[in-house]
């Protein structure tokens, strides 16, 4: 039996980056110079790594982008004025704050002060509300990345049987409203799901984002069927794995998406691409 098709995040990633350095050059023959800010709060050490790598997806593209760095001690009041500053600054057309924050702060409140036209991670309750009545808005980056390798392994996904594992707020919801658009039949497990080898064996096109080394194996998989695997869980080893068994599903898959250089890649390029929409949509 033939071996799954790998999905390369990281192809599919630089793909959209040439395109977006193409119109990044366009908008700055017209004045406009997209702008990127990220609001770090302390020194977790995986988010200095996701901004690093933020940093460098911008200058790759001619985005301009910088940091406030902030310590983990700072007061919520100060955290807010600081975010209502770079919602009335023009050179800043998109925004994210680095999760996680310190506990003494609520993401919530934070995020949901950022201008829904500069959300650029796509967290906001409006851009949400948007994704789920169909209407153009930011798209949260790593649901909108998943749905471009979908696209990319061949298979339309319009009344394909669509299971997504996993419920979050960032992915699973998310994905399941992505997937509804594209008339996709959608079903969400999550840790409360009984049979759930029974239900993700029904699936044409299979999306797990739990969190969880290897809960997914080959014998739950629909020989065929396209599996994109959103975990990355580092194993004591050092080795990073996702949330798929990867040697037996690539046996049973039509498609798979590696872990890393799967949904990874993708993820910052949809970061970028909503920036660049951002600065499109504000000077127009």
């Amino acid at each position: 039996m033939l071996e799954a098709k790998i999905i390369s995040g990281k192809a599919v990633a630089s793909r959209v980056k040439d395109e977006l350095r193409i119109e990044v050059e366009k908008l700055k023959e017209e004045g406009i110079v997209p702008g990127l800010v990220v609001v770090l709060v302390g020194e977790d050490p995986a988010s200095l790594i996701y901004v690093r790598n933020k940093e460098r997806a911008c200058n790759q593209l001619g985005i301009n982008s910088w940091v406030e760095r902030l310590p983990a001690t700072i007061e919520k009041d100060e955290l807010l004025q600081l975010i209502k500053k770079l919602n009335a600054d023009p050179k800043v057309n998109g925004m994210l704050v680095q999760l996680p924050l310190p506990e003494h702060l609520s993401e919530e409140e934070v995020t949901n002060l950022i201008s829904p036209e500069k959300d650029v991670d796509g967290f906001h309750p409006v851009n949400l509300g948007r994704l789920m009545r169909g209407q153009d808005g930011a798209l949260p980056c790593t649901p909108a990345g998943v749905m471009e390798l979908i696209k990319e392994s061949g298979v339309e996904i319009a009344g394909k049987e669509c299971v997504v594992v996993g419920r979050s707020n960032i992915v699973g919801k998310p994905m399941f409203h992505l997937l509804l658009k594209e008339h996709g039949t959608v079903t969400v497990c999550h840790s409360r799901t009984r049979n759930l080898g029974e239900i993700c064996r029904r699936a044409d096109i299979l999306v797990v984002a739990v969190g969880k080394p290897g809960l997914i194996d080959g014998e739950m998989i629909k020989p065929g069927a396209v599996v994109i695997d959103v975990g990355m869980n580092r194993l004591e080893s050092g080795k990073v794995v996702g949330d798929v068994d990867y040697d037996s599903a690539l046996k049973v898959a039509g498609a798979i998406t590696p872990v890393p250089g799967g949904v990874g890649p993708m993820t910052i390029a949809m970061l970028m691409k909503n920036t660049v929409k951002a600065a499109i949509a504000q000077n127009r």
